[in-house]
């Protein structure tokens, strides 16, 4: 898979999973490695551009297991981002669709 496309779909990902509920860096990574070879590399970047573009906030929570852990909360910006990707996505699976299964593009 193109690598600018899967990081677009990870962005994704990152923002529907921080919508759900807030999370820190590493249970992300846990979290989408249950679906797909992802390492800290590719998340951490695409948090901090994202929480420097104020689609996230950040706030700091004690751990039991070690130091205080950072959390990411979506803000509305990034609820309104997500509602874009999210349209855009399905407009991409039926464009895909429609060309996987043979029909023209019947757009007005």
């Amino acid at each position: 898979m193109n690598t600018q496309f899967r990081k677009g779909i990870i962005e994704m990902c990152v923002l529907a999973l921080i919508d759900q509920k807030d999370m820190y860096g590493y249970e992300i990574v846990d979290t989408i490695s249950q679906y797909t070879k992802i390492n800290e590399g590719t998340i951490y970047p695409i948090l901090r551009r994202l929480t420097k573009e104020n689609y996230f906030t950040t706030y700091l929570q004690e751990s039991n297991a070690g130091p205080a852990r950072k959390y990411y909360s979506i803000t509305s910006l990034g609820k309104i981002l997500l509602e874009d990707l999210e349209i855009e996505w399905g407009q991409v699976m039926i464009m895909v669709g429609n060309i996987l299964g043979g029909k023209k593009n019947e757009q007005t």
